[in-house]
C-alpha cells in the first residue's frame, strides 16, 4: 500500500499513534508537512493566524523533526502550501492508496480534512487521536453527552485508565518507487532564530521537549507546583509544557507516564495531583472543541446569552499594545508581545480586562492570543476565552477579576510591573467608557 502521512499538531516520533498506524499499514510512505503562507496574512479579526514567536518555534520544531526522520533513512517533505494544495500536489505525484493524519480539534482543520476525503473518494483517509489522553472510544459517553462543565468530566475521567504511551519505531517504509526526487520542489532547510533572540525562552522540537521533561521531573518543582503555579513569572513556577504540547512535540500521555514515574520514585502529593488536574483541564477543552465545532468561534457560542460587548478599534489596539489604565494588564501584554508567552494567571487577568473593563468582543482577544502565543492551541485558547466571557464551560457564567486585587496578590511590590514597564505610556482617554454597557462588577477571585 502506498501512503502519505500528514504531520499537523503531532510533530514527534514518540507516542504518535497516527504515524505508527501509517508505518504498520504501508509498504511505501511519504511524510509531509504543509506550511501554509496564508497563516501569516491578516484575518477579519484584525490579527494573523500565527505571529513571529510561534512561527519561529514551529520552524525549530520542524527542523528537529526533519533531523530525527533523516536518522531513520526517511525524508520529511515540507510544502509552503495549504493542506488542501499540498495534499492535492502529492496525490497527483504518487497516486496514494491511503492518507493518514492525527485528529485535530480545530473546526476548520477538520472541515478541510472532510472536504479532501469527499473529493478524493477513491483514497482511504485514516485518522487517529494523537493529541489527547484518551481515544474517543475510551470515554464512557457519546461526544454529544460530554458534561457541560469540567468538574463533572473530571470526576468521570479520573476513574478511567489512560492508554500507555507508544514507543517510536526505527523502521520506516521507503519512499514510493514512482517518486522522482529531482521533480519535487520542497523546502530542504528552514531558518529560525536561536531561543535567546528577541527574548524567546523556548526551543522548539521533540528533542527540546524531552530535555525539558527530563529536567522538570529531575527537580523538586513538581512537589510545589500547586503553590507556585499562579506566579506571574519564573521558569520553575509552572510546568512550561504547553508550547510542546500545543504543536505535538510531546504527547499528553508521555507527560502522564513521566508524572506517574516521578510519583513512584519521589513522592505523590497535592501538587503532583494538580499537574494531572491540569492535564485533565486540557483534555476537557479538546473534547469540548470537538463537540462545539464551529460554535467554539461564535460570539454567543452555542448559547442564547445576551452579550453587551462589541468591537471598538481604538480600545482593542490599546489593549493589545498594553496601553490601558491598568499597569498589571499592561505589563502582562508587554510580556506576551515580547516573548510569545504569558502565565496562566496573566492570561486570565488580561482576558477579564478585555471582556469586562474594555467591553470588547471576546473573539478579538482570543484571536490576538492566537497570533501572539507560542503555545496556541485552538481548543484551549478559544475554550478559555469562552469561559471568561460567560459563553463557555464556566458554571458561574463568566469571570470578572478585580484587577487591583490581582495586582496586590501576585505583584504586591510592583516587581513584575516595573520589569515589563506596565506604568509607562498609560492610555488615559477612557472617560467615555463609563457610558458603555457594563454587565458585571468584579468578583473577588483568587
Amino acid at each position: 500500500m502506498r501512503s502519505i502521512f500528514l504531520f499537523t499538531n503531532d510533530l514527534r516520533l514518540n507516542d504518535n499513534p497516527a504515524l505508527l498506524t501509517a508505518i504498520e499499514q504501508s509498504d511505501e510512505l511519504v511524510l509531509l508537512y504543509c506550511l501554509d503562507p496564508a497563516s501569516k496574512r491578516s484575518t477579519k479579526l484584525q490579527t494573523k493566524s500565527i505571529g513571529h514567536a510561534r512561527s519561529n518555534f514551529l520552524t525549530q520544531s520542524l527542523k528537529d523533526l526533519q533531523q530525527q526522520i533523516k536518522l531513520t533513512g526517511q525524508i520529511l517533505f515540507i510544502e509552503q502550501l495549504s493542506v488542501t494544495q499540498g495534499l492535492s500536489k502529492w496525490i497527483e505525484l504518487i497516486k496514494p492508496d491511503q492518507i493518514f493524519s492525527s485528529v485535530n480539534a480545530g473546526y476548520f482543520e477538520t472541515l478541510c480534512w472532510q472536504k479532501l476525503e469527499k473529493h478524493y473518494n477513491k483514497i482511504k483517509f485514516i485518522q487517529k487521536h494523537s493529541h489527547t489522553l484518551f481515544d474517543a472510544e475510551d470515554l464512557p459517553f457519546e461526544l454529544t453527552d460530554l458534561p457541560q462543565h469540567f468538574t463533572a468530566f473530571r470526576k468521570i475521567a479520573e476513574k478511567l485508565t489512560i492508554p500507555d504511551a507508544k514507543q517510536r519505531v526505527d523502521y520506516y517504509p521507503p519512499l514510493p518507487s514512482n517518486l522522482l526526487l529531482n521533480e519535487v520542489d520542497t523546502i530542504d532547510s528552514l531558518s529560525s532564530k536561536s531561543p535567546n533572540d528577541n527574548k524567546f525562552i523556548f526551543s522548539g522540537g521533540e528533542s527540546a521537549a524531552i530535555k525539558h521533561l527530563n529536567q522538570f521531573f529531575s527537580s523538586p518543582a513538581p512537589l510545589t507546583y500547586k503553590e507556585t503555579r499562579n506566579a506571574l513569572e519564573g521558569w520553575g513556577n509552572s510546568s512550561k509544557w504547553s508550547p510542546w504540547l500545543a504543536n505535538g512535540s510531546v504527547s499528553a500521555r508521555s507527560i502522564y507516564k513521566d508524572l506517574k514515574l516521578y510519583e513512584q520514585k519521589f513522592e505523590k502529593n497535592e501538587s503532583t495531583y494538580w499537574l494531572f488536574f491540569e492535564l485533565l483541564w486540557r483534555e476537557y477543552f479538546q473534547w469540548n472543541a470537538h463537540k462545539q465545532g464551529k460554535f467554539l468561534y461564535l460570539f454567543k457560542a452555542n448559547t442564547n446569552k445576551p452579550l453587551l460587548n462589541s468591537f471598538y478599534p481604538v480600545v482593542f489596539l490599546k489593549w493589545r499594545q498594553g496601553l490601558t489604565p491598568y499597569p498589571i494588564v499592561n505589563a502582562c501584554m508587554h510580556q506576551l508581545n515580547s516573548t510569545g508567552y504569558l502565565s496562566n494567571r496573566g492570561r486570565q487577568i488580561v482576558a477579564s480586562c478585555c471582556v469586562n473593563e474594555m467591553r470588547l468582543d471576546w473573539r478579538y482577544g482570543a484571536a490576538w492570543f492566537e497570533q501572539q502565543l507560542i503555545d496556541y492551541d485552538p481548543a484551549s485558547n478559544w475554550g478559555n476565552w469562552q469561559y471568561i466571557a460567560g459563553v463557555g464551560a464556566d458554571p458561574r457564567g463568566g469571570r470578572h477579576f478585580n484587577l487591583d486585587k490581582q495586582k496586590d496578590l501576585y505583584d504586591p511590590d510592583d516587581t513584575f510591573i516595573n520589569k515589563w514597564q506596565g506604568k509607562q505610556n498609560i492610555y488615559s482617554d477612557f472617560e467615555d467608557m463609563n457610558a458603555w454597557p457594563k454587565y458585571a462588577e468584579p468578583i473577588e477571585l483568587d
